[in-house]
């Protein structure tokens, strides 16, 4: 009786560890991030958490990660990067995610990196503009086509762009917001200056509340600079871009990195406004980029977008968002673990293929190959969507193995 009792007992702590386990494999995979859903960046921190869902619900149908469900837990930063550190801390010690990924933007990015270095935790930014280059942390990625050089990547293309009429070109105005993505991005324009043949006669911040803009556009102007070179998130986009034209600024050159004329909404809103100005785009409508999965993933994004009025066409950013999934995915599946280092390890020493192509990641977890695209609005008519589905209103400059359209120079010709 006393070896039946014992072989019972022993059946039932066996059947409990099997319930256990399979609890636990059951239990859904926990991925916490910050995003910007209300606020100056909104539009583009929707999309991106659009595209978040998207890539979620394909893995949950193939059978999620690991056998297990993937959930994901997303709060509102606000656009405000002083929310973001409390964001973090609370899914990492309250919430007890598995996974952490974003945030979206670099002012955001940032002040989370520090949050995430305490915790040993690994990230996949999205659209985060040299985020790392202070802190160095292993375990941090960028989803963003910058490349190893992020700060320069951002004005390296415009001012290669201007050195075709370097003879006509002798001096420069550079004007950004005085916030991280602005400043890290000016930086780089002054780095790339210095080897270069243009003179900076005009150099100036501007708070990120600003609303009129007429001032520091008339200040420029009164300096009659050959280029001006912007540094401008989305509302400052729009604000500068109708001063310049208030005022009757011509340039010979305008530009610069207008992050607010990557959203098609704001496209639409200036028009013709937009003809004449070279600016960067990180993903554009060309055939060189229908990467596996792309086709589809906007096929499942864009009656979202419609239902929830976002974005219309969803080229520029959900790419980036549903490609950051995709590599954690990998990376998860690649080491069959939750744990942050082996993560980060695969991450580092792995190519992934992703709907924003085939990428790799550096040292500090930017791409090792940059792909940042710089464009010129050209015959923009009026303030109609069709026009920008196809991309000819905004043809690739630079680089060159994209190149499909010509600078029409100067400034006040491509304005006609």
């Amino acid at each position: 009786m006393g070896r039946s009792m014992a072989w019972r007992g022993a059946a039932a702590l066996a059947a409990a560890l099997l319930a256990a386990a399979a609890a636990r494999a059951a239990e859904p995979i926990k991925l916490g991030c910050s995003m910007a859903l209300t606020g100056g960046v909104a539009a583009i921190g929707k999309q991106v958490l659009a595209a978040l869902q998207i890539w979620k619900d394909d893995v949950n149908a193939k059978g999620g990660l690991l056998g297990r469900p993937v959930e994901l837990d997303c709060y509102d930063d606000q656009s405000n990067p002083s929310l973001v550190p409390g964001i973090y801390t609370k899914l990492i010690e309250v919430d007890k995610v598995d996974l952490v990924i974003g945030p979206y933007a670099t002012n955001m990015t940032a002040p989370a990196i520090p949050v995430l270095m305490a915790h040993n935790m690994t990230t996949i930014s999205i659209l985060a503009n040299a985020a790392n280059s202070k802190f160095h942390y292993k375990r941090y990625f960028s989803m963003i086509p910058s490349g190893p050089e992020p700060e320069k990547s951002f004005s390296t293309g415009f001012f290669d762009i201007a050195m075709q009429h370097k003879n006509e070109l002798k001096t420069v105005a550079i004007i950004g917001a005085d916030a991280e993505f602005s400043q890290n991005a000016i930086a780089g324009a002054r780095a790339n200056l210095k080897k270069l043949p243009f003179r900076v006669i005009f150099d100036r911040n501007y708070p990120p509340q600003t609303t009129d803009y007429a001032p520091i556009m008339r200040a420029v102007q009164a300096q009659n600079p050959d280029i001006v070179y912007v540094a401008a998130y989305p509302p400052d986009t729009v604000g500068i871009i109708r001063a310049a034209n208030e005022i009757g600024m011509t340039p010979k050159m305008f530009g610069g990195t207008f992050i607010g004329l990557i959203i098609t909404a704001v496209k639409m809103q200036l028009g013709p406004l937009a003809n004449g100005i070279v600016t960067n785009e990180g993903f554009v409508k060309n055939p060189k980029l229908d990467f596996p999965g792309l086709d589809a993933m906007l096929a499942k994004y864009q009656p979202i977008a419609a239902k929830e009025g976002l974005d219309p066409l969803g080229y520029a950013f959900p790419p980036y968002g549903y490609a950051a999934g995709q590599v954690l995915q990998q990376a998860v599946e690649g080491t069959k673990s939750l744990d942050q280092d082996q993560i980060a390890q695969y991450i580092h020493s792995h190519t992934f293929s992703t709907v924003a192509g085939d990428l790799s990641f550096g040292p500090d977890g930017e791409w090792t190959k940059e792909r940042t695209f710089f464009v010129q609005y050209q015959h923009v008519k009026g303030h109609g969507l069709d026009q920008f589905r196809d991309g000819k209103v905004e043809p690739i400059l630079w680089p060159p193995d994209y190149k499909n359209g010509d600078l029409i120079f100067p400034y006040a010709k491509a304005k006609q």
